[in-house]
């Protein structure tokens, strides 16, 4: 009878088993149903936002008043693309502080961009503090960016007042109390049926400065490194940003990528292959020039940016031997050239073929919240992130090239860090790197200096 009993619970259990097994499935299928209704509410239940209104100038739209809507928007864009390279070409002229602040000013437009949309998609104007926090936190990054910079790029003329001096010194620890600060705000703001919307503007909003301010001060930091370095990256996006619509407009047949429906393979290709050939050229005409080519120092004493230098052997000209497959289609066996114009082609062929992504990216984006631009700032191009969506990958990696293959150690730069050091830091630092000159056989021993 016990082995029976034992044999009949053994099965009991089994069954018992079998059944948790089938209602456990059962829960997870539901719980993937509800979470896919969830997804699919929370796509569909995105409010609309208000649609960007018509700030094309009255004079261009009684211009081209005759012309399909088609012809109406390539012009437009023709136009006002010419008159921004124009204006980009007159701040490129006016110095290297200009281009800083240009750099400046388009960050926190395009960060107003990013954050109104956040405001309009979830109603954020009610919730107490977030539009002030959100232009606090976008200061509080913003100082420990350019603090860095000033640390960085500017000590002797820090080491001349006082006052820096203590921001310098203490510049991170600042830093971080001042995001606390916010950080603390931010918690004493939470509102009982609000939190998560709150939480979601919170993500938002740190998202939005990891994309326009982080990669701003990147590019201030190709810039000091020779405005070359600025100019070439930032041309190339334009250029192969105007000759794929050019090429995909006169030739586009072939969809690219369903994500932005009008780009094409002819678009594609054909501006891979135009920049390219254009950030060869452009920087054998920059590389000529030391205004262009040299770092960008700060002068304490005439307090201005300079560019004056002996140029670096990336800047000058070298002979290099052709290919034998290409001498006989070239009929050279020989090249002159300057060796950042290998360099071009990497920064180039990364500016048409991976930059684009950063625009297919904004356009997910756009479509995610049913919005055509994010703004109207610019008549037929939309917002200022519509047109340096791409700039921003392209900032990133030109750094992460810049430090990986070119930069190698910086005799200016240590100069200044040893000259704000004390007295007898000083006096070791020349006494180690006298000791090591003799036993390196370059100063005598009975040498004086």
């Amino acid at each position: 009878m016990s082995a029976r009993r034992r044999r009949r619970a053994a099965a009991e259990e089994e069954e018992e088993e079998e059944e948790a097994a089938e209602a456990g499935s059962d829960k997870e299928v539901d719980l993937e149903e509800r979470l896919g209704e969830l997804d699919l509410r929370i796509d569909s239940d995105v409010p609309d936002v208000p649609p960007p209104t018509d700030s094309t100038p009255e004079i261009l739209k009684r211009a081209l008043s005759g012309l399909s809507a088609r012809w109406k928007n390539w012009w437009i864009r023709g136009i006002l693309t010419l008159a921004m390279i124009s204006v980009f070409f007159l701040i490129i002229y006016l110095g290297s502080f200009m281009l800083m602040l240009l750099v400046l000013s388009i960050q926190v437009k395009c960060y107003h961009e990013i954050i109104t949309i956040g405001y309009r998609v979830y109603h954020s104007y009610d919730l107490p503090w977030f539009r002030s926090l959100s232009w606090y936190f976008l200061l509080c990054v913003n100082y420990f960016f350019y603090g860095e910079t000033v640390a960085d790029y500017f000590a002797t003329f820090v080491q001349r007042r006082e006052q820096l001096q203590f921001l310098i010194r203490y510049h991170r620890f600042i830093s971080f109390a001042l995001y606390l600060t916010g950080f603390c705000m931010f918690v004493l703001s939470l509102v009982k049926k609000h939190y998560r919307l709150q939480f979601y503007m919170f993500a938002w909003t740190h998202v939005t400065l990891l994309i326009t301010v982080t990669q701003s001060h990147l590019v201030i930091q190709n810039l000091f490194e020779g405005m070359i370095w600025f100019l070439v990256p930032i041309s190339s996006v334009i250029c192969n940003d105007i000759t794929a619509y050019i090429f995909g407009f006169f030739f586009g047949r072939t969809p690219l990528i369903k994500l932005s429906p009008k780009k094409t393979w002819e678009g594609f290709i054909g501006g891979f292959f135009s920049t390219v050939v254009f950030g060869f050229i452009f920087s054998y005409f920059l590389a000529q020039h030391q205004y262009f080519v040299c770092p960008v120092e700060y002068n304490s004493e005439t307090n201005r940016f300079v560019t004056e230098c002996e140029p670096s052997e990336l800047f000058q000209m070298t002979k290099y031997s052709v290919p034998p497959l290409l001498q006989a289609v070239l009929g050279w066996e020989t090249v002159n050239m300057y060796p950042f114009q290998m360099h071009s082609i990497a920064l180039s062929t990364f500016a048409s073929l991976i930059g684009p992504f950063g625009g297919f990216f904004a356009s997910g984006f756009k479509r995610a919240f049913k919005i055509k631009d994010f703004a109207d700032t610019i008549p037929g191009h939309g917002g200022i992130m519509d047109r340096f969506d791409c700039q921003y990958l392209m900032a990133t990696f030109v750094h992460v090239y810049i430090t990986s293959f070119i930069r190698g150690p910086n005799p200016s730069k240590l100069l200044k860090q040893l000259l704000i050091l004390q007295p007898e830091q000083q006096l070791s630092v020349y006494k180690t790197l006298k000791s090591h000159l003799i036993e390196k056989g370059i100063l005598q021993p009975s040498l004086r200096v």
